[in-house]
């Protein structure tokens, strides 16, 4: 845990189990609904490690990483019907390894672009924030996703931790 890293200072909410965004522990990170979820199913997927960049992971944990954040953006899409899934790894706000997975919808945006085309005012409003039982729903309906998602992979995750391995 890094001091002043709001990522970090979730992760620990999450261990005291205080963390209402909360979904799923994986083995290289912490599945986690987006405070926004102006677009429904707004999905972060946080290191366990703190590092600034993707390429300071070690190379097996690397590997492992990029292959749960594919199998949570593949949920994600499933269990929120996306008709395409945006995938940023950014970090210039919080620099902390982390993906944001947006399941996006035709028309949901006024013009085809970004999702940080939407003003921070609607993107943010009050209305998309904190509702818990739209939380409850989303998290459960993400869970439910994961859980086939991770069956249906298991031979494939296995290979991957295998390729690391060597």
């Amino acid at each position: 845990m890094a001091d002043n890293c709001l990522i970090c200072d979730r992760i620990k909410l999450i261990q005291e189990n205080k963390n209402p965004y909360f979904v799923r522990e994986l083995n290289t990170g912490y599945v986690v609904l987006a405070d926004s979820q102006y677009f429904e199913g707004y999905t972060i997927f946080l290191s366990k490690h703190h590092v600034t960049e993707l390429h300071q992971l070690a190379s097996a944990e690397k590997l492992a990483f990029l292959e749960e954040m594919s199998l949570v953006q593949e949920a994600c899409a499933k269990a929120f019907h996306a008709d395409k899934m945006n995938i940023e790894l950014l970090g210039n706000g919080d620099a902390h390894v982390h993906w944001h997975l947006f399941p996006r919808h035709n028309g949901d945006t006024a013009q085809a672009g970004p999702v940080w085309w939407t003003p921070k005012e609607i993107m943010y409003s009050d209305d998309v924030v904190k509702d818990m039982p739209r939380l409850n729903r989303l998290r459960a309906e993400l869970n439910a996703a994961l859980d086939g998602v991770l069956a249906a992979r298991d031979s494939e995750v296995q290979a991957v931790r295998e390729l690391a391995l060597d």
